[in-house]
This record gives structure tokens, sequence and C-alpha cells, in this order.
């Protein structure tokens, strides 16, 4: 084989070598993003059928488990009338310390699924400890935790364990894939629910490692915004509830009509927009 051939193959194979090495981003599904539509739009049994559907095709992916898990969380919001700007934006109904309460089956089936993504996505990374899949699910899984931790039975101490603990895996993930975009909803909602602690919490908080930097998490939220997947609406809803503590009812209500639009069946979003016209 003449050289100049020889080299050409060289190349090609290091670069085909380099190319299959780089860690990629999660591949899309529909069947996953059918589900987040669902959960969304508050068709939560829809949402969990769907789900299920995915895990029983994909018996080994960590992102199933984690997805139905969402749907729980999401559901108990919706029960509990969490995400609803009243509760963000009145600091007593924020900070309060009281648990609300939840059925316990929702909170048996949420934790089961969370313990399911959690083997499943440990077996994939003491193998492949790049996989972004199983990172991306290692993100999701202590994130949806720590909301259900901090907004439902208020232990703050634990949930700042496990917020800190997301933002690091997230780290991890979006240093190796930058386009992980939904790993950022982890970072943006440490930042900005810290930050709205007092002076000397947030000091103390960042003493010890967490992160209270208003403007990086309203950043990193509107990046999920705008090139998340799974988490765009949830993002959406976190930054109209900033807008509405910030007193920018315009771009609450941007948003809000985005989320209207995309999730008809969201009687949230209507409601949240009547109270601002």
């Amino acid at each position: 084989m003449p050289a100049n051939h020889l080299t050409i193959v060289i190349f090609s194979t290091l670069v085909l070598f380099a190319a299959a090495a780089l860690p990629s981003a999660p591949k899309q599904n529909p069947l996953l993003e059918e589900g987040y539509r669902d959960m969304y739009n508050l068709r939560f049994e829809a949402a969990h059928q769907i789900f299920h559907r995915y895990e029983q095709q994909h018996p080994k992916d960590p992102m199933g488990p984690a997805s139905d898990a969402a749907a729980y969380l999401f559901f108990a919001f919706d029960r509990l009338k969490i995400l609803r700007s009243d509760f963000f934006t009145k600091n007593g109904n924020f900070s309060e310390k009281k648990e609300l309460k939840l059925d316990p089956n929702v909170k048996h089936d949420f934790e089961a699924d969370l313990s399911r993504s959690k083997e499943l996505a440990e077996s994939i990374l003491q193998k492949s400890p790049n996989d972004t899949n199983a990172l991306l699910a290692t993100v999701t899984r202590i994130a949806l935790h720590a909301d259900f931790a901090a907004l439902i039975e208020k232990q703050n101490i634990q949930a700042l364990k496990e917020i800190k603990e997301a933002q690091r895996e997230a780290d991890k993930l979006l240093a190796i894939c930058s386009d992980c975009y939904d790993a950022d909803l982890a970072i943006g909602v440490e930042n900005y629910l810290l930050s709205q602690k007092s002076a000397p919490v947030r000091w103390f908080l960042t003493l010890t490692g967490a992160q209270a930097d208003r403007q990086v998490g309203i950043q990193k939220l509107r990046t999920v915004a705008e090139k998340g997947r799974y988490f765009r609406a949830y993002a959406k809803v976190l930054l109209a509830i900033a807008d509405l503590r910030d007193g920018n009812k315009q771009e609450a209500k941007q948003l809000l009509v985005e989320l209207a639009r995309e999730f008809p069946s969201n009687d949230l979003f209507k409601s949240e927009l009547e109270k601002l016209t």
C-alpha cells in the first residue's frame, strides 16, 4: 500500500476511535418526551403508562424509572398546590417548616422509582463512568428527591446535601457533555432557591460549599428553558415564579403564555395568567 494511502487509513482509523470515545448527549426518545408532555399537561395516569411502557422496552435504562418518579413528584406538586405563584411569592409559604401531607402510597412509589433508577445507573457507571445517559439519570434522581425533601417534607438540611450532590454530578456531566442542558436545572435551582435565604444564611451556606448566586441560578434556568429536553417546562415555571417575586409581571406573563399554549390541559398556567390580567 502506498505510504500516502496508509497515512490516510491510519488517520481515518484514529478519527473513528476518537469519535467513538467522545461522550455524546443521550439520544432523544419520542416515547419519553410524550410522557413528559402528558406530565406537564397534568395527565399523570397517561404519563405513568407511557413511562412504564418505556421501562418495558428499555429495562436497563435508568431514565425510565427516573422519569416515572418525576411524574409522581409533579402529581404531588399539583395536589399540594406547590407550583403556584402564591406558594413561592409569599415568603411565609416558602419558608414554612411544617411538612405537607401527601398520600403515603405516592411517596412509596416515588421512592421505589428512584431506588430502581439508582441501581440501574450505578450498574452502568461502574463499567462506563462517562455514560451520559446514566449521569443524567443520576442528576435527575438526586434533584427530584431534593425537591421532594425541601418542598414537601421540609427537610432542609437533607435537601441541601442532595442539592450539593446533584450539583456535583451535574458539573461532572456538563464537563463531558456541554449540550446535556437538563443537568443545568440542578445548578440553577440550587443557586436561585438558596439565594432567597437571608444574607447570614447565604454566607453560611457558601461556607458549606453550596452555591447561592441568584444571577447564576437564573442564567442556568434560562438555559434549560431554552434548550432543555425533559425539564424545559419546569425551568419556565421556576423562571415565571422568579419574575413574579421580582415584580416583573410582563416577563412572567410571556412565559405563562408560552406554557399555556404548549400545555393546554394544564389549568395551573391558565389560572396564573388570569391573576396577571
